[in-house]
Order: C-alpha cells, then sequence, then structure tokens
C-alpha cells in the first residue's frame, strides 16, 4: 500500500514540474498568461493648446503581456511638468499612477485620464512634434514623438496607423505618435 500512497503525489509533482516547464521558447511573448508587460502605443496627439500655459495630450497605452503594469511619469520637451489626471463625475485631478491591464489597455482621452502639460514657456501649434518620455512601473520607459494637431481634432484619424507606413504630415517617418525604443 505504499505505493499506492505514493502514486497521487508522484502524479502531483510530476504536474507541477510540467506546468513550471511551460511549452519550450517563446511562451511569455505576447501569450497574455504570465508574461511581462508587452507595452506599445497608439493614437498619440496633442491638440493646439487653447491656453497658452497648458495643453492636453492624449494616446492609448496598450498591453499585450500577461502582467499588469502602470504608468507611473511622463517627461516631455516641451515643459518640464506634465502631470497624469483623470476625470471623474466631470471633476479633474492629479494622480500618481495610472492602470496599464494585463492584455488590456490604458486610454488616455479627451474627457477621462489624460496628460497634462503645464507651464508651457512656448505653446505648441499645429504640425509641431512633441517629444514625450512614459515610465512605467515595470517596464522601460517608452519615448513617443506625437503630432500637435489643431485645436479640435478627436483622434479618430491616427487610431490604427501601426505599423503603417507613407501617411503624410504625420512626423519624420509617417507615423502618428509612434514609439521609440530608449
Amino acid at each position: 500500500m505504499t505505493g499506492a500512497r505514493r502514486l497521487p503525489w508522484a502524479l502531483v509533482l510530476a504536474g507541477a514540474l510540467l506546468a513550471g516547464c511551460g511549452g519550450g521558447e517563446g511562451d511569455d511573448e505576447g501569450s497574455g498568461e504570465g508574461g511581462a508587460p508587452e507595452l506599445s502605443v497608439t493614437g498619440a496627439y496633442l491638440p493646439e493648446p487653447v491656453n497658452p500655459e497648458v495643453a492636453g495630450g492624449f494616446l492609448t497605452v496598450h498591453n499585450a503581456g500577461g502582467t499588469d503594469d502602470a504608468l507611473v511619469s511622463v517627461s516631455s520637451d516641451l515643459t518640464g511638468s506634465v502631470e497624469m489626471h483623470e476625470t471623474v463625475e466631470n471633476a479633474m485631478r492629479r494622480v500618481g499612477e495610472l492602470p496599464v491591464p494585463a492584455g488590456g489597455a490604458l486610454a488616455l482621452e479627451r474627457g477621462g485620464s489624460h496628460l497634462m502639460f503645464v507651464d508651457l514657456a512656448e505653446p505648441p501649434v499645429e504640425g509641431d512634434v512633441v517629444t514625450v518620455e512614459l515610465r512605467f512601473e515595470v517596464s522601460e520607459p517608452l519615448t513617443v514623438e506625437v503630432p500637435v494637431e489643431s485645436a479640435t481634432h478627436t483622434g479618430g484619424e491616427h487610431e490604427d496607423h501601426g505599423g503603417h507606413g507613407g501617411h503624410e504630415g504625420h512626423g519624420e517617418d509617417g507615423e502618428a505618435g509612434e514609439e521609440h525604443s530608449p
């Protein structure tokens, strides 16, 4: 009977070992199951500010990985102070971080969470490109080239450009709000 008692434990141990081994190379590459965050940015734009002292920034951070992350700070060549804001019940407030869920996205958009560029020395104008560095709790920073659009721009034209070339007027490489590795 000692052999019969050992068999269930041997099966549990074998199952645990197999689960820990995974399926070989590439398990954490976009599987969405336990892998590191895999961040990318799309749809970045900054409307030409109406108030010359502040500007809002909008973009979407996608996380194709299996681990949550959080946007914890932002810097830019436009100003020394970029704040992260959220809007709750029509009230805007500054926050210390914004979550980027595993397998999901953080949408920074008009009327919701967004970036606020404050104390502008000189306001950007339509056609300019602003460099923004996004820093995260887990992931390495991402540098994004953000086009300045008209004050009434809502972002619809830039949402699905990822990976496509040849779009005129969206920066050097034709991409709107393209991310660049540090």
